[in-house]
């Protein structure tokens, strides 16, 4: 929601984390930082997980293309039959397309995800990479990293860490979705 001065007022059972302006600042400085760690951007890719994950992809392979001059090669993956839990879900999942339109052999690949949670969801999308190639290198970047782990998975590059209790919820919103960017905190 938007007020006539174009800030973004907080809805009652929401707490504004960031901004548009801080999901933009923290998008440029881990494209900085991607750039950087892999010395340049040769035989780098990205790869998005669905759906959040794809247009953070997205848009940092249009930072780091402003920085670089190159376009790096951007795939988009669904994790779905991946999960751990599809035996305890009541609803048929909803199958999306996985499409990594390049060899991802001996490249290094930043997988990108909009919060990162419990890992099982990075866990997940690593065991669909591995299915469709074998990468030099997968890398994590994440707009959000909220703790609580339950598995042995670490971001290379994070946004914003956001310690949270179990009981709350992190939402990435973004204008691709048809709202404000954002991140907020549900409130329980």
């Amino acid at each position: 929601m938007t007020s006539p001065t174009n800030k973004l007022t907080e809805r009652k059972d929401e707490k504004i984390i960031m901004d548009a302006g801080d999901i933009s600042r923290a998008m440029m400085r881990i494209a900085h930082e991607i750039v950087e760690r892999n010395k340049g951007v040769k035989d780098l890719t990205l790869v998005g997980i669905r759906t959040g994950g794809v247009h953070l992809a997205h848009r940092l392979v249009k930072r780091i293309q402003s920085i670089e001059g190159v376009s790096v090669p951007i795939g988009e993956l669904d994790i779905t039959l991946y999960r751990d839990d599809l035996a305890l879900r009541k609803d048929q999942p909803i199958l999306r397309k996985t499409s990594v339109p390049f060899d991802m052999t001996n490249k290094v690949v930043v997988l990108v995800d909009d919060v990162l949670f419990t890992g099982r969801t990075i866990r997940a999308a690593m065991d669909s990479l591995m299915d469709l190639g074998r990468p030099e290198e997968i890398q994590l970047a994440v707009l959000v990293d909220r703790g609580h782990r339950q598995l042995p998975i670490k971001a290379n590059y994070i946004g914003k860490n956001l310690p949270t209790s179990r009981d709350e919820q992190a939402q990435v919103l973004l204008e691709e979705n048809g709202e404000d960017d954002r991140v907020v905190i549900l409130k329980a």
